[in-house]
């Protein structure tokens, strides 16, 4: 037997159930993984709530991303062996696969060989982030060097992944965050300029940086009203990724602005990259490599044990985090 998390009813954290199941065996093109680490997203939570992409099918399991060590393989698997200490990436449907278990199966696309020198923990903290960030940025985005972004929620997981992919390409970085608790952090993550939205005009303060040039990008997972002071703070024939919906809030076209700038508003999700063999596999290249060059590296906020899940997700939906969140397995 091993245990795994599920939920038989949508809601907050406290649905998150531990239940015993049956080991199964991995099938044709799976990989069964005892899991050590598993690192938590906000479109866990938002599955959880019955908020995601998809509706949850009931009772659900849960989880994308993780690391831990393949103890078993199904027909056709190559490349993989009982042993190899691997990380899971979200290259798969909750609805199909979880990853919130001591023993998990997954499809073998979605395993990679865990980067080297990374420890479990920092194994279940980077792919997500990374290539999200990455997927907008470098795969379609293009960003090049000289050129400002801005990065709304920059204290996520994800916002300090792009904050690092910026900075390896040469961009300016423009980290926006909306009080001043967390800005001496993110300069010594790494962003260039850090405007406190609460505090300051981010358009105001964007021009100012840019030398009235304004940001050709901007990376956001709020969305919402806050879209307008994004616009105003964008260079001309400039994108607009939205990445997320946190605001909750409905998120109109500026169409004066972004009619006179030319602008794109985008939406955009990893998927978008890890349904394409090829950009997928670049996408890992990239980031295997900004790993061990020593530009890219894994912010790990806190960590919880595995009986500790739904205070990890409470953890989670309060904001406090600087990073992932990472629970670990025994």
């Amino acid at each position: 037997m091993t245990k795994v998390i599920r939920f038989h009813e949508t809601g907050g954290p406290d649905v998150l159930q531990y239940e015993d199941v049956e080991v199964a065996n991995p099938g044709a093109g799976e990989v069964r993984v005892k899991v050590e680490a598993i690192g938590l997203n906000r479109a866990e939570a938002m599955f959880r709530s019955g908020a995601y992409l998809e509706d949850p099918q009931l009772p659900a399991g849960i989880g994308y991303e993780g690391a831990g060590i393949v103890d078993s393989v199904g027909e056709g698997v190559e490349g993989f062996a009982e042993g190899d200490a691997v990380s899971v990436i979200p290259a798969f449907s909750m609805n199909d696969y979880s990853f919130y278990a001591e023993q998990a199966i997954v499809p073998v696309h979605a395993v990679t060989p865990r980067p080297e020198g990374l420890d479990a923990v920092q194994a279940s903290a980077v792919w997500m982030p990374f290539l999200t960030a990455y997927g907008a940025l470098v795969d379609i985005g293009q960003l090049a060097k000289g050129e400002a972004i801005v990065i709304t929620a920059a204290s996520s997981s994800v916002g300090l992944a792009a904050i690092q992919i910026a900075n390896s390409v040469g961009a300016i970085s423009i980290a926006a965050t909306r009080t001043s608790a967390k800005a001496d952090a993110l300069k010594d993550a790494g962003a260039a300029h850090v405007v406190v939205t609460d505090e300051q005009d981010i358009a105001a303060e964007v021009m100012r940086i840019t030398d009235n040039a304004g940001a050709r990008m901007v990376f956001d997972p709020v969305a919402g009203s806050g879209v307008q002071a994004l616009v105003d703070a964008m260079a001309p024939a400039g994108t607009l990724f939205v990445y997320g919906a946190l605001s909750g809030e409905a998120t109109p076209f500026p169409l004066i602005d972004g009619l006179n700038k030319a602008l794109t508003m985008r939406g955009y999700t990893l998927f978008e990259v890890i349904g394409d063999a090829e950009r997928f596999e670049r996408g890992k290249r990239f980031v295997t490599e900004g790993l061990e060059k020593g530009d890219l590296s894994a912010t790990v906020s806190k960590t919880f044990a595995f009986d500790e899940i739904v205070a990890a997700h409470k953890y989670m939906e309060s904001n406090q985090q600087f990073g992932k969140i990472v629970v670990t397995v025994p």
